[in-house]
């Protein structure tokens, strides 16, 4: 396949270092861009663009998509099946119907945007308006986050930096190449670079040309990003989240129970568990007909079954010692404890699956380690999580009709901000609230006129 043009800085070879003028320049230069070939669009075109470039990913013969699974495996260390997959489900949100939803859900009006408008009954007007400059510090685990702020940022006109981890930007980058290769315009609106963090003088210039900054990382991340920025300088950042499962009893039998396990397996080999909505427990009443340990053999089996048709890939030597470490604690557990069991992929650190009595939360060392608690109720299971309270993001809840509302109520007070069914845990939709924050209100700056 042709090599990508030098169109971004992540274009350039990996000993080609970027110096404070360039990155200087570079943002002059989005600026100017913006003002020239974005700042005037209507939200219709910009949709219908974002919409064009997401049907493209879809197709077979899409060179970017042709690219992301060739040499994918070896730029991210996920499969071929699994970028598949996790692209598929990303770009197949990208519609006008979810565009607009998104819109009026955070705006209340899909035209804000582009005009002042009210509300019915209302005398006062608003409009919204994106920041000038728009910079996100990515994270490397998972590539949707930062495709899908790119795709926010266009929609409030904002020229953006998207500053990746090192060896992150490849996916990043092929969607910036896609986009400018719909419009180019459009396309030089968009910089995509990466740098190993930590850099003083590149940071101070970066942080001194933005007016809105978002960043994803660990807490101390986000902290020391926060106190380098001007006082002029939005922020928006999103914290280290986990997030679990909860299977009633109730839903435990037959066909359901075996979809539920499939279900299961799907949310933790999207993305190989790495992102903060892929569960590191999944919780599982006592006293339906699939008890708990053995949902947890049957999940074992599953993701066997998974490895022939959608295997882990390679893992770094560091991450399979940890995973092994991890496994001969179980192994010994195990041995001395009927309320222990342990299942592995055999030769590999492809897959685990931990069974425990014991609802205390665990830290997952992921790539497809996952444990299973046996719990009495939600109840006993939130109280298991008490060591991580305002810090889920996702929970996978299946139960009956009858008290699947009261549960989901149960764990929004908690803190929960997204309950989903289990299957959906790595696939948000469009309108999804990350971290439970407006996906566009934390960018915008409203104007109101009272007529």
């Amino acid at each position: 396949m042709t090599p990508l043009p030098n169109y971004f800085l992540a274009d350039l070879p990996p000993d080609a270092a970027i110096s404070p003028v360039v990155l200087r320049e570079a943002c002059l230069t989005l600026k100017r861009n913006r003002a020239q070939y974005l700042a005037h669009r209507s939200t219709e075109q910009i949709v219908r663009l974002l919409c064009d470039v997401g049907d493209g990913w879809l197709q077979p013969e899409n060179p970017f998509r042709k690219l992301a699974l060739a040499e994918g495996p070896a730029q991210t260390g996920f499969g071929r099946a699994t970028l598949e997959r996790g692209l598929d489900q990303f770009f197949r949100q990208f519609t006008p119907e979810n565009f607009r939803a998104l819109l009026v859900q955070e705006l209340g009006d899909a035209r804000r945007l582009d005009e002042f408008c009210a509300t019915p009954g209302e005398t006062r007007a608003a409009i919204a308006t994106g920041p000038e400059l728009l910079v996100h510090i990515a994270a490397g685990n998972v590539p949707n986050p930062t495709l899908m702020s790119l795709a926010l940022g266009l929609l409030t006109r904002s020229a953006q930096f998207a500053k990746s981890a090192t060896g992150a930007a490849f996916l990043p980058r092929l969607f910036a190449h896609s986009i400018y290769d719909f419009d180019r315009k459009l396309g030089s609106c968009l910089e995509i670079a990466e740098w190993r963090g930590g850099n003083p003088a590149l940071e101070e210039i970066l942080f001194a040309e933005a007016d809105c900054v978002t960043a994803t990382g660990g807490d101390e991340t986000l902290a020391a990003i926060r106190a380098k920025l001007p006082a002029r300088t939005r922020f928006v950042g999103y914290g280290h989240q986990v997030s679990f499962g909860f299977l009633a009893g109730g839903v435990l039998h037959g066909s359901r129970g075996r979809k539920l396990v499939a279900a299961a397996a799907d949310d933790v080999v999207a993305w190989n568990q790495l992102g903060c909505l892929s569960p590191h427990v999944f919780y599982v009443q006592r006293g339906g007909e699939i008890a708990p340990e053995h949902f947890a053999q049957m999940l074992a089996e599953e993701l066997e079954r998974r490895e022939t048709t959608e295997p882990r890939g390679e893992v770094s030597a560091a991450i399979a010692a940890g995973i092994a470490s991890r496994r001969g604690i179980y192994e010994v557990r195990a041995a001395h404890s009927a309320e222990t069991r342990l299942w592995r992929s055999k030769d590999s650190t492809a897959w685990t699956v931990v069974f425990e009595a014991d609802a205390t939360f665990a830290m997952s060392c992921l790539h497809r380690f996952v444990y299973v608690k046996a719990v009495r109720d939600l109840a006993e299971a939130l109280r298991g999580a008490d060591a991580v309270s305002g810090k889920v993001s996702t929970v996978g809840l299946a139960a009956d009709e009858k008290e699947i509302r009261t549960l989901a109520e149960q764990l929004a007070r908690w803190g929960v901000t997204r309950v989903c069914a289990p299957g959906q845990m790595q696939n948000p939709p469009l309108t999804w609230r990350h971290d439970g924050r407006p996906a566009l209100g934390d960018f915008v700056t409203w104007a109101d006129w009272e007529k």
